[in-house]
């Protein structure tokens, strides 16, 4: 591969190495030293997997354009990948980039249904289960729109559903995505450059020229010969990670749970609230991502107090005032809702948190495999929900208590340990997202604070890495 890439123009090579490391597996090594912002490697355009040229290409273009509706990006290049790979001859280059390819992937849509079991109750496992069927249907798409009628560009033996899976991890895993200029998008693979494995400590350092269509990857840090070079896939929570790239960071702190509010269009005033969730930034459906560091984001509050909102709300509403309390009842209800609502979805976890965490001390799920990679996730989602609901929780009371005032409350407006709310209070050092009102409360709660501290402050520390 590498000879094909230099000959088509690639620079960078001779500084580089393709090499096996103890935690990633196979990665490339730097063979100099490299200044952060200093340029490593360039692809040329020529050799990019993209959709323009798997539609330039003179055997396969034709039958990707009598395809109508067009195929999405994503079938485009799994096709294009499972073309060259399937041809005895010609596209030398391209195949050896292929044959250097994994044969096999570990995202979650390969994970058995007991690997998967494990981190049931989450994100991961609801879409990966819509994932199995909806590839299903889009291969039996494939097969009736174009494997089917053009058989002797597409064997069927050689573009199986397995192969369509392996095909579809590809473009998940190694593809890179660009927002052009003129605000229209490119997804595109580049050979070798795909080979650089994800750290979180390196900033994020792969370009694509618009002018000239190159690929370029820079040093996201220093480097020294012998260093593994690195790339940013960009601040991912596990969840995303091992469906798209099949593997997970241990005490992730990017880890988030999505929640989805909607609100159907026959409810009741939806044409008016519609109008102040517009106002607002949102929608009558908006995805919202909790986080360890704002584990319930103020759109959360404001969606929920409009959507909330009675006849005589409404009467009297004005267009900005939903960033703060309307009132006590409608704000109970909000916060009632939470709470409930994030009981519910901690309790449709299969295995709670704790139990998980003994689990992997144990080592009952092997490290490193499909299960022990699932639990990493239900551990993340389930510390986001569990700060989401203790968050609710401390406003609410605040709420039924009279104690809350018109606007959002402050996350850290009582000691963590006791609910104080009188200061002086004192900030936990290391993650800082804390506050007790002594020392004593501090000791006390660190038996529960503790693993939500390390992961949070995990984020200003030096990065984990995977591939």
């Amino acid at each position: 591969m590498e000879s094909w890439l230099k000959e088509s123009g690639a620079v960078g090579l001779d500084d580089l190495e393709l090499a096996n490391f103890q935690v990633t597996g196979r990665g490339v090594r730097s063979l100099q030293y490299y200044k952060e912002g200093e340029r490593v490697l360039t692809i040329p355009c020529g050799i990019l997997w993209t959709v323009e040229h798997a539609y330039a290409d003179p055997l396969l273009g034709p039958a990707l354009r009598s395809v109508q509706p067009p195929l999405t990006v994503e079938d485009t290049l799994a096709t294009y990948i499972l073309f060259v790979r399937s041809r005895k001859s010609g596209y030398n280059g391209l195949r050896s980039h292929v044959t250097a390819l994994p044969t096999s992937y570990s995202s979650s849509i390969f994970f058995t249904e007991n690997e998967l079991e494990v981190c049931a109750g989450t994100s991961l496992y609801t879409i990966t289960k819509q994932l199995k069927r909806q590839i299903e249907e889009d291969y039996a798409g494939l097969v009736a729109r174009i494997f089917g009628q053009y058989q002797d560009l597409f064997p069927l033996d050689k573009f199986t559903i397995k192969d369509y899976k392996w095909a579809l991890s590809t473009v998940w895993s190694r593809g890179m995505d660009f927002v052009l200029p003129d605000e229209n998008s490119i997804r595109l693979l580049a050979p070798f450059a795909d080979m650089l494995n994800h750290s979180s400590g390196v900033k994020q350092c792969h370009v694509y020229d618009a002018s000239s269509g190159n690929l370029s990857v820079l040093a996201g840090k220093d480097y020294k010969p012998g260093d593994q070079v690195f790339i940013n896939y960009g601040p991912l929570p596990n969840n995303r990670l091992l469906r798209l790239y099949g593997f997970v960071l241990s005490s992730n702190p990017n880890d988030s749970y999505d929640i989805v509010l909607s609100t159907h269009p026959t409810a009741p005033f939806w044409e008016q609230k519609q109008k102040l969730w517009i106002s607002a930034g949102l929608d009558s459906t908006c995805t919202i991502s909790l986080t360890l560091t704002d584990p319930l984001p103020k759109n959360v509050l404001r969606y929920l107090r409009i959507q909330r909102l009675d006849e005589s709300d409404l009467s009297v509403m004005q267009v900005d005032a939903t960033d703060g309390i309307i009132n006590e009842s409608n704000e109970v209800e909000v916060l009632q809702f939470l709470v409930d609502s994030f009981c519910g979805l901690l309790e449709n976890f299969g295995t709670q948190l704790e139990m998980l965490e003994e689990q992997l001390a144990a080592s009952v799920h092997p490290p490193g495999g499909n299960a022990w990679a699932a639990a990493h996730v239900s551990l993340g989602e389930q510390r986001v929900l569990r700060l989401a609901r203790k968050r609710a929780e401390d406003l609410l009371a605040a709420a039924e208590s009279g104690r809350g005032r018109r606007g959002d409350l402050s996350p850290l407006a009582r000691c963590a340990n006791c609910d104080k709310v009188s200061g002086p209070f004192m900030l936990c050092g290391r993650c800082k997202a804390v506050i007790y009102c002594t020392r004593t409360c501090q000791v006390v709660h660190y038996k529960e604070h503790k693993v939500v501290c390390r992961v949070i402050s995990t984020a200003s520390k030096n990065g984990s890495e995977m591939k």
